[in-house]
């Protein structure tokens, strides 16, 4: 099934490549010397770059209206002058003053090569997400496009360096997300919920990230939302899924955006030949209200309310024998809230703090019925302080209330009732010390309590760079990473411990302004995982997960117009856990990991295209009829994935048509396999092979902006807007 986020695909995309502006110039002292090394960017964006040798910079934002430009530079004082972003070339020549009491002091960039989840996190725009091919808008399609991910084409999740799924915790404004997928069916991929037009930017870390988040053994996703709107426009969308439409509106220092969307993939199945039989394809309906205001100069409330319904029928193999079906149903009701406020107190310190809500409730109906309920209610505080040109200290709390209640009735009419309520809360501090022009540490702690499972931890964190000349350094990183065990498996007891994994990683790359290279080796050990006997729990379970990432990223430095990136990661782990009878790689894990993304846009035609080859070297998998565990392999997994925008204007209003297909070869990948739970009269246990619900998937779509007009000289203009 496919969300209604392509709803959105269009009206940002053409944006974007037509309204960049570009800015430019030299930073300079007071006597007229270059500043090299100067950090140069816009305020409360991921826009900006650094000071080559002559001082000179330049980077292109798609940022518009009015904005902050700022230049920080240690030994220096902080530089801002306002300007107006409008599409074309901005050229601005500033020259920085000493601080006085540092003139002699050695220098750096503040912040370029920070030890910090930016400068080591790969970032993607939201351009970068829905233009991906392959990645059909969704946050996790695009970021499986990169190094460290594993192609796990039946969960649709993120599963990054040999953890599973729900090691890898996501964050909006920094508030933990309790349900960021749509609700798993078997073998057939969730979808993020959240449009990748919500965030400014997407910081995906793949290991070692900031004190300030918990809770996730392996990976953090960390999302921040716009900021105030920047136009009044009205959309509508026909896709081949369903149905849309959307209204922002921008007052003086406000803004109100309303959307919403149906989605029916019944239409298309009976088009598009299915290898499941549905009896009741997807259908499902969505809306989301976004406010923001600018409560001073330098505060800002944010509010996001996300709200969908959706239900579906289908026939899934058999538990005794999988030759034969079930019908299963699926019923879910979603609500997410989260609010946020951040001011700049003075000139040393920013505080933020943030509210959020989620409910969750699941209905699944089989031989068997599940009614599952989850809430959770979170506050956070953090408090940020630049001490001085070489010290910075982040600290704050947060607590965080769930309550999960299920109900679970067998094909026999037996009932199990499971009731949880965990009151949790956590303390972090981090401080970035700079111990030379070329060195700078982080060293941070968290602590955390779960009342449920009545146990502490604390973690411990840190991270170090180590500048190598103008574009390279190297960077080291150890941390401690504690999560509290799946719910499913605390229903047998919540006299468990948290699970834990120790990350160390060792990382050189080098930044330029149109090329990027990375490289990185890590080693986990995990402890404390929960194995799972006889409806029995503990914490003896252990594991490692050991590799390196590549990553090289081309943005116009060689093909004109063109960008593409390259990622490989290799794997190798073991895990004794869950009902494992011996330390195994686990299913979801394959040794090689490879993407190649294509991006190019033709001016011409006013077109833009996009190519993704992803591959992944065989999984394992466990054949009951073999005497070993785990020793089974599928085929390799080949995806190669194309899409296209086309840019126009319909009775003057701007229109993009959209249209992708993924797996065009028609590749015949295979996931696992799934066997009977009793042999059949010849003592065999019988087995299918786990596949893709269809062979291909097309997605065609008009979207319109009403108010907004398309001019191949100036790009996409706003009309008369009342």
């Amino acid at each position: 099934m496919k969300k209604s986020v392509l709803l959105f695909i269009a009206f940002f995309t053409a944006t974007i490549l037509w309204s960049q502006t570009t800015i430019k110039g030299i930073v300079t002292d007071k006597s007229g010397e270059p500043i090299i090394g100067a950090n140069v960017f816009l305020k409360d964006t991921y826009d900006g770059t650094s000071t080559e040798a002559d001082g000179s910079f330049e980077f292109a934002t798609t940022e518009t209206g009015e904005a902050i430009l700022a230049i920080t530079y240690i030994g220096f004082e902080d530089f801002e002058q306002a300007v107006q972003l409008n599409g074309g070339e901005l050229e601005i020549n500033p020259q920085i003053e000493e601080t006085a009491n540092e003139l002699n002091m050695v220098t750096i960039s503040a912040g370029a090569f920070e030890a910090s989840d930016e400068k080591k996190a790969v970032m993607l725009s939201p351009l970068d997400i829905v233009t991906t091919a392959g990645a059909t808008a969704d946050i996790a399609g695009a970021l499986n496009t990169l190094p460290g991910t594993q192609a796990v084409g039946e969960e649709g999740q993120l599963f990054v360096r040999g953890g599973a799924a729900y090691e890898t915790r996501t964050f909006i404004d920094g508030l933990f997300v309790q349900n960021p997928y749509s609700s798993r069916v078997p073998d057939i991929p969730a979808r993020g919920r959240f449009s990748p037009f919500l965030f400014k930017g997407t910081m995906f870390s793949t290991g070692g990230y900031s004190a300030e988040y918990g809770q996730a053994l392996s990976s953090a996703l960390i999302l921040n939302t716009n900021d105030l709107a920047t136009a009044t426009t009205t959309g509508i969308s026909l896709m081949t899924v369903g149905l849309g439409a959307s209204h922002t509106h921008l007052w003086d220092k406000s803004s109100l955006a309303l959307s919403g969307n149906y989605i029916n993939v019944a239409p298309y199945n009976s088009i598009v030949p299915q290898d499941r039989k549905w009896d009741k394809p997807f259908r499902g309906y969505d809306g989301q209200i976004i406010y923001r205001k600018e409560t001073s100069e330098t505060g800002i409330f944010k509010l996001n309310i996300n709200g969908s319904h959706g239900s579906l029928g289908l026939q899934t193999p058999g538990f005794e024998d999988v030759t034969k079906t079930n019908a299963f149903a699926l019923g879910n009701d979603n609500f997410y809230l989260n609010s946020s406020f951040k001011e700049i107190l003075d000139e040393h310190w920013t505080l933020r703090t943030g509210l959020s809500y989620s409910y969750d409730k699941e209905e699944i109906r089989e031989l068997f019925s599940v009614n599952t309920n989850e809430q959770s209610a979170q506050a956070k505080i953090t408090l940020t302080n630049n001490v001085g040109q070489f010290f910075k200290i982040k600290f704050g709390g947060e607590y965080l209330l769930n309550l999960y209640d299920q109900k679970f009735i067998s094909s026999a009419g037996e009932e199990f009732t499971t009731d949880l309520t965990d009151n949790y809360g956590a303390g972090f501090a981090e401080a970035d010390i700079y111990l030379s022009k070329d060195f700078v540490a982080r060293l941070g702690t968290r602590t955390e309590y779960s009342d449920m499972l009545e146990k502490w931890n604390i973690a411990p964190r840190i991270s170090l760079a180590y500048k190598t000349g103008k574009k390279g350094q190297f960077s080291l990183a150890y941390g401690q990473f504690f999560q509290t065990p799946e719910k499913e498996l605390l229903r047998f007891g919540t006299n468990l411990n948290y699970e834990k994994a120790d990350h160390y990683l060792i990382n050189y790359q080098i930044l330029g302004k149109k090329r990027t290279f990375r490289i990185e080796g890590y080693y986990k050990t995990y402890d404390n995982l929960v194995k799972q006997e006889n409806f029995t729990t503990n914490n003896s379970g252990n594991g490692h997960a050991r590799g390196f990432d590549i990553f090289y990223r081309d943005k116009g430095g060689t093909l004109k117009k063109a960008d593409f990136w390259i990622s490989y990661s290799f794997l190798d782990t073991e895990r004794d856990w869950r009902e494992f009878p011996q330390a195994a790689t686990p299913t979801f894990a394959s040794r090689h990991n490879a993407s190649i993304v294509y991006k190019q846009w033709l001016p011409k035609i006013t077109s833009s295209i996009g190519f993704t080859y992803s591959y992944a070297s065989p999984r394992p998998y466990n054949d009951p009829n073999t005497d070993g565990f785990n020793e089974g392999r599928t085929p390799a997994y080949h995806d190669l994935s194309f899409n296209i925008s086309y840019l126009t204007n319909i009775k003057r209003h701007f229109t993009v048509l959209y249209a992708s297909v993924n797996n065009i070869p028609g590749f015949k990948n295979k996931f696992g396999y799934r066997y009977s739970n009793t042999p059949n009269d010849d003592g065999t246990y019988t087995g299918i092979a786990v596949k893709p619900a269809a062979k291909r998937f097309f997605f065609v779509g008009c979207f319109i902006s009403i108010g907004q007009r398309f001019s191949k000289d100036n790009g996409v203009t706003s009309g008369d807007l009342n």
